[in-house]
């Protein structure tokens, strides 16, 4: 099928549904400078993601943060929002999407300007006290100094995001749940949603026989076994073409 085809009928599939709900990964940050976990050049390509483990923070907190600043903080508090968020946040305005769950901790779908956004993995721009729980703007702390300190009782401060081998919120989950029970449609977009919790709600998606459109770059698991129609190109260029059809102009 042409592209210029399947992007007119994804665009038709988000006009007829009643609760279209994006479902985004690393892949829609790629254009802002931020690197993927798993793809081409991904994070992981380089890093041993065990220095990512909570039990191995808890141990090593000096080792792991020094990790983290290089790959995440140097990176992240420079990017800006790309193409795809921005349209994503006039999707919302103009009610084709009702809101965004992410598995991205880089903050660009808030600073686009979508209101309505479930942050899985959590944030970078918070900073949480591991030994009494005070909570942080992560520009409280001088990061040239690792790891930073509570500045109430001295305990080492965690990003909070989500580490390997730690849950995820409660609220957050529930919150998710909610989303996709609701929805009749799922834009997934730059993620291969392969592993938890991120495959759990692309399940109940299907279980639900909600339609799934997927943007990635290449084929993934999800491609052959739940998506309805496929968009093979990178976020940014497809939700431009996206947004024109679906008349976002402006």
């Amino acid at each position: 099928m042409k592209y210029e085809k399947i992007l007119h009928e994804a665009a038709e599939l988000i006009k007829m549904s009643q609760y279209a709900v994006a479902f985004t990964g690393a892949g829609i940050s790629a254009a802002s400078g931020i690197p993927t976990f798993r793809g081409k050049g991904g994070i992981w390509k380089t890093i041993d993601p065990n220095y990512f483990n909570i039990h191995f923070f808890e141990k090593k907190p000096f080792i792991t943060w020094k990790i983290i600043k290089q790959a995440f903080y140097d990176k992240i508090t420079e990017a800006k929002p790309n193409m795809a968020h921005y349209i994503l946040s006039v999707m919302e305005q103009k009610g084709f999407i009702k809101s965004v769950i992410t598995q991205n901790i880089d903050h660009l779908h808030q600073d686009a300007g979508s209101d309505n956004v479930i942050e899985l993995h959590g944030t970078y721009k918070r900073l949480v006290c591991t030994k009494c729980g005070m909570e942080y703007d992560y520009r409280f702390a001088d990061l040239n100094y690792l790891p930073p300190t509570c500045f109430v009782c001295r305990g080492v401060l965690k990003p909070d995001f989500i580490f390997f081998n730690e849950d995820l919120p409660k609220k957050t989950i529930e919150n998710a749940t909610a989303e996709i029970n609701k929805a009749d449609l799922l834009l997934v977009i730059g993620t291969r949603a392969e592993v938890f919790p991120a495959n759990t709600f692309i399940n109940l998606a299907r279980d639900n026989e909600v339609k799934i459109i997927e943007i990635n770059i290449d084929k993934t698991a999800l491609t052959h076994y739940h998506t309805s129609l496929f968009i093979k190109n990178e976020a940014e260029n497809t939700m431009e073409k996206l947004c024109r059809i679906l008349t976002c102009k402006d």
